[in-house]
């Protein structure tokens, strides 16, 4: 009997994806198309993003099942991503993967969005399987999370205010940059020296313990603000743009050392010397980097390549593929989610 052939559907935020997946990681088709209109506002405006969708879906899954040689009758199931994300545009896939399951008479399969991020990795390594530390980082979330198996997930940590992506857009709007943020502060740091201001680690504290309740938990708003009062104070000195990279560099090195400081706790507090990284903030080189320099030879860092770290059709198609293995279906009267709550996910005692 051949691998189960899914297709995976993307549109929770500004990328329109579509995947053909056969079995657990032949990928025979993946298309992600991103909206560069929201480049002039420097972040993702939500109307413009579903109306993009519903414009491009068609010609996007087409391009998906033409790459992979396949045609729409020979799928075994539609997955699409349900919530969370933006609602007009999750309404935009949950639609077209409903109305293509009922005319081919498919199992429908809902995917959580930071769920399917989970199994990014799994897609290009055969070793990125549970137990393992999670650390989800992307515009909308950061999590930390110990799975023990699929589909069982322990809470550990999350944000309290700002998302990681989002700090990184926004600074990288306060500092004149394009959007997305993240590579564009990237790039800058590069030219910059991470030690040239001192940024705060917001949520870490000398006195702090495990039994704190901000001992796992993120916070990003102090730190942007910190960084919004320095770019005031440089512009008025007009020294704003011989300083830009610094300024970048030191940003990410704040951002970077609280994710790697909080991800090294949930290791020790586990014990599980295995990080997963996923989300589009784990495209980060300096990220990546230091979460591994801090596990040392000991410890591994499973992580996507940078296409299957940010929002893509394939890691929706791998997800539905669990779900579809474990007997899960969706009704066609599935609606989206902008705040579906995550599955298996049980959160830590204090």
């Amino acid at each position: 009997m051949s691998a189960p052939l899914l297709l995976g559907i993307e549109t929770s935020c500004d990328e329109t994806s579509a995947a053909v997946l056969r079995g657990e990681s032949e990928l025979l088709g993946h298309v992600i198309l991103s909206q560069d209109v929201h480049e002039v506002y420097g972040g993702v405006v939500p109307e413009l993003a579903a109306r993009a969708h519903l414009q491009r879906i068609d010609e996007v899954v087409a391009a998906a099942l033409d790459q992979a040689g396949t045609r729409i009758t020979d799928l075994d199931a539609i997955a699409v991503t349900s919530g969370p994300g933006l609602i007009g545009a999750l309404l935009v896939g949950v639609s077209w993967a409903k109305a293509a399951a009922f005319a081919l008479d498919r199992p429908l399969i809902a995917v959580h969005h930071m769920e399917a991020h989970l199994f990014g990795p799994a897609l290009e390594n055969p070793d990125a399987h549970p137990p393992f530390v999670a650390l989800l980082v992307s515009g909308g979330h950061t999590l930390l999370l110990h799975a023990s198996e699929w589909g069982r997930y322990q809470l550990l940590g999350e944000t309290r205010d700002d998302a990681a992506g989002e700090a990184f857009d926004k600074v990288a709007k306060m500092l004149g940059l394009p959007y997305p943020g993240g590579p564009a502060i990237e790039r800058a740091a590069l030219e910059g020296k991470a030690d040239h201001f001192n940024l705060p680690r917001p949520m870490v504290r000398g006195n702090q313990g495990p039994d704190d309740d901000d001992w796992f938990d993120f916070s990003f708003s102090g730190l942007k603000t910190a960084v919004a009062t320095l770019v005031r104070t440089l512009d008025r000195a007009g020294t704003l743009d011989r300083e830009r990279n610094h300024v970048a560099a030191a940003f990410q090195e704040a951002a970077v050392d609280v994710l790697a400081i909080k991800t090294m706790r949930a290791v020790d507090h586990t014990g599980c010397r295995r990080v997963l990284l996923g989300g589009g903030v784990s495209a980060n080189r300096r990220l990546r980097e230091e979460i591994a320099v801090r596990l040392g030879s000991d410890g591994d860092v499973l992580r996507a390549s940078p296409r299957l770290s940010l929002d893509n059709g394939a890691m929706v198609a791998r997800a539905g593929l669990f779900r579809l293995q474990r007997g899960d279906r969706a009704e066609l009267d599935l609606s989206a989610d902008a705040s579906l709550p995550f599955p298996g996910l049980i959160r830590r005692r204090r």
